[in-house]
């Protein structure tokens, strides 16, 4: 009799019997019917079946986290390679987004900043003047007064440099200097360090600190006639009142002060430097910047008063008190007052022969508010007196008046000018009379 051992040996050999039969009935059945399935399964869209795995496999490693539209890559021979390269969990699965975020600001700060702009411009003033003398016949000229250039840039925000030229002309008044029209000289030539509204430092050649006259030019003059006066920018200078030195110039809200040292040799001959300085208070509305004008057509209320002076050592000493009022009218127009006192004892002034030299002038002119056609009509005149003591000739005085009728297109970008001045002497020099017409275009 077989022992229970071998009974069940003989049990689990029959249970193994069985369930192989089952399994092959099983596959013979999955044979028949489940070959079609998987035959049309095959002909299925190999995108379809690549996303269907992938996301599937995706979930399968890292629950919960979306893949982007980057990683549904149709490769479908690995999990991994379909999800994304190295995508194991979920933090792993965006890291591709962050090291492209880190590459495009690596980028960004790598871009150099961009150069700041040059500006170019030009001036022209140009007139036909006709001029009387006591002693010579009348005289008429069609003249190119003035043809400037100008240039400006920076190096960085607070770096910058001005170049600016013009013909050596003779003035706006005077004789033209004989085939001197053509030639360009340097007008300015500064590199400025301008770190605030408080600290601003120019080197180079520029109109030093000086009268309200000088520093603002012809070109930002208020009547025509300018420097003719004996009064007005008689300080040394190399070429229309600029000189080569540095100079410090600050704005402290409505005072602005400026101080600096310049060449004597280029300016007066003798080698020691020149100290100017001025000091200017605006009482209504400021005027920022180095360089003034003398009018501004209504677009500020001015209440101003400067006091400039230079010296050298060997030479003497030069100083002015000037002062602005302008004030607006209702409907565009302005009513302007200016005036100057000067003395230039042993430096400057008008005349070489003199030690001494010194006058005023005041100037008043209405804007009217009424535009007639692009421009506006401006009625301007202007008195001084300068007198002329101790030189190697008699004393003498001079006495100026000027009228202008000015129509104002652009303000100092386009005006047309008509100008009369009477100029006569108590000695030494001759009485002269010049009208004429003048025009100024900027851009």
């Amino acid at each position: 009799m077989p022992c229970d051992r071998h009974q069940s040996n003989h049990a689990a050999r029959g249970w193994r019997s069985r369930l192989a039969v089952a399994l092959l009935a099983a596959l013979a059945s999955w044979a028949g019917t489940g070959a079609g399935t998987l035959h049309a399964q095959e002909e299925m869209d190999a995108g379809e079946v690549a996303i269907g795995e992938v996301e599937t496999r995706a979930a399968a490693v890292a629950p919960g986290v979306e893949i982007p539209a980057a990683a549904e890559v149709p490769d479908v021979e690995t999990g991994t390679a379909a999800v994304a390269p190295g995508v194991e969990t979920g933090a792993a699965a965006v890291a591709p987004s962050v090291e492209a975020q880190e590459v495009e600001a690596v980028e960004v700060q790598e871009t150099p900043a961009a150069t700041p702009p040059i500006s170019v411009g030009g001036g022209l003033q140009s007139s036909f003047l006709h001029h009387r003398s006591r002693d010579t016949d009348a005289t008429d000229h069609l003249r190119v007064n003035s043809l400037r250039l100008y240039l400006n840039g920076a190096a960085t925000d607070t770096i910058k440099f001005m170049v600016n030229t013009d013909i050596d002309y003779g003035g706006s008044l005077g004789a033209p200097n004989p085939g001197q029209n053509t030639r360009f000289k340097i007008l300015d030539a500064v590199a400025q360090f301008e770190m605030s509204d408080t600290f601003n430092v120019w080197v180079g050649r520029f109109l030093p600190p000086s009268d309200r006259a000088n520093l603002y030019g012809p070109f930002y003059a208020h009547h025509w006639g300018v420097y003719a006066d004996g009064v007005q920018d008689g300080y040394p200078f190399i070429f229309q009142g600029r000189a080569n030195g540095a100079a410090y110039w600050g704005q402290f809200d409505k005072v602005k002060v400026s101080a600096g040292a310049f060449d004597g040799h280029s300016t007066t001959g003798i080698s020691s430097l020149i100290g100017a300085g001025r000091v200017q208070v605006n009482f209504w509305d400021p005027e920022p910047g180095y360089y003034l004008n003398s009018t501004y057509y209504g677009e500020k209320n001015i209440l101003a008063i400067g006091l400039a002076g230079q010296t050298q050592a060997e030479s003497g000493n030069a100083y002015s008190a000037d002062f602005l009022m302008e004030r607006k009218v209702a409907g565009g127009g302005a009513v302007s007052l200016e005036a100057e006192w000067a003395r230039y004892d042993g430096l400057g002034g008008y005349d070489p022969r003199y030690v001494m030299n010194d006058g005023g002038y005041l100037l008043a002119a209405y804007l009217f508010p009424k535009r007639v056609g692009p421009g506006q009509f401006e009625i301007l005149g202007k008195y001084a007196r300068a007198r002329f003591r101790e030189g190697l000739t008699p004393d003498y005085n001079q006495k100026t008046t000027e009228v202008d009728l000015n129509y104002i297109i652009r303000q100092f970008n386009a005006r047309l000018m008509i100008f009369f001045k009477d100029t006569s002497y108590t000695a030494v020099q001759t009485d002269d009379f010049q009208v004429g017409v003048g025009l100024q275009i900027q851009m």
